[in-house]
């Protein structure tokens, strides 16, 4: 019994792994979306949206045109208002990219 939940559990693993998808785009936020960060004169697009998801707004990702929420909300952080690559699945839905990863681009 132990052994077929090990590899229920590994193959579980394995097709999210394979289901995984890669975005790439700006970190933004909900708030600001696809507009140019304008709204806090004075501060950089990071300072921005950084100050923007204090309140009920999350941050996302922008790839030109759509602006998908992200799972995880503590490694957006870091790369506010830069270029990144995402890797996971993304929710029709909820029009939420699920997480795994996040790197940035060089620009």
């Amino acid at each position: 019994m132990r052994s077929l939940y090990s590899c229920l559990s590994l193959a579980a693993v394995l097709i999210s792994a394979a289901a995984a998808e890669t975005f790439t785009g700006v970190i933004t936020d909900t708030m600001c979306g696809a507009k140019a960060h304008t709204m806090m004169k004075g501060h950089t697009d990071s300072e921005c949206v950084k100050m923007c998801v204090k309140g009920p707004h999350v941050y996302a990702l922008l790839d030109g045109t759509n602006v998908m929420r992200l799972s995880d909300q503590k490694v957006p952080a870091q790369y506010a208002a830069q270029k990144v690559r995402v890797a996971g699945s993304y929710d029709e839905k909820t029009k939420t990219i699920k997480v795994v990863s996040i790197e940035p681009l060089d620009q």
